[in-house]
């Protein structure tokens, strides 16, 4: 049975057309930044509830989530819609593996995210883990138009507290958005496109890989991954590239 507990909406922010972020206040435990909560209303006397990573680091407040409004889903039509002083249900505790707690140290972090997978990286990129345990970040963000690209100025200031070591690279597959990349993120990967803009090479001996989004990137990611002789990352066998698959 879910903890929940209620929480207030504090804001609301349309990025895009059909993508929100939505930002609460509520008593949940500490978690680690890539974990989840469950979001919930009741509708038509059923609670009806989904997971969501968590945006924000850590020990900060407001709680924040970022999705896609789902003309036809049950519950997210009617998150975008929330105003300030509402009310919904939430987990009080996070849940989910997608941290970095296991990782080995290394060289390189590539952050790999389409869609609404952003909103996990952002709560890590705002924790001290990545700072601690890598020299340099790569955060790739494939989306389909430009204006699908979410959050940049809370990535200009990141990118401006850690100077020198984190790289954000707009991938956009359905227009020219320079000075980000046309193209899917496993086009790029497999063209040596990417690693060409970067300046960097994934390999085994330098990188860890994160990779959170559509299942159709995972899927064809982790093939050319493992061609270049990355093992899935395990807890108990680590490894070097990690997956959360949102659809």
């Amino acid at each position: 049975m879910s903890d929940w507990i209620q929480a207030r909406v504090v804001g609301r922010q349309c990025w895009a057309e059909s993508l929100y972020s939505v930002q609460f206040e509520a008593a949940i435990s500490d978690f680690a930044a890539g974990q989840y909560i469950k979001v919930a209303l009741d509708i038509d006397g059923e609670r009806v509830g989904r997971p969501y990573s968590l945006v924000n680091a850590p020990g900060e407040q407001p709680i924040e989530i970022f999705f896609n409004a789902v003309p036809e889903g049950p519950l997210t039509t009617r998150l975008a819609a929330l105003n300030a002083g509402d009310t919904v249900w939430m987990t009080a505790t996070a849940s989910g593996i997608f941290t970095l707690e296991s990782v080995q140290p290394s060289r390189d972090l590539w952050l790999l995210a389409t869609g609404t997978g952003l909103g996990v990286y952002l709560s890590m990129l705002r924790s001290p883990e990545p700072w601690r345990l890598f020299e340099r970040v790569v955060l790739v963000h494939g989306v389909r138009l430009g204006a699908d690209l979410a959050y940049r100025e809370t990535l200009e200031a990141i990118a401006q507290r850690y100077l020198g070591r984190l790289t954000c690279v707009a991938a956009v597959s359905r227009e020219a958005w320079p000075p980000g990349l046309s193209g899917r993120i496993t086009d790029l990967l497999t063209s040596g496109a990417l690693e060409r803009h970067v300046g960097l090479t994934i390999d085994p001996a330098h990188s860890h890989v994160m990779l959170c989004g559509n299942s159709a990137m995972i899927k064809d990611t982790k093939l050319i991954l493992e061609e270049r002789g990355l093992v899935r990352h395990r807890r108990q066998v680590p490894g070097q590239y990690s997956t959360e698959q949102y659809h």
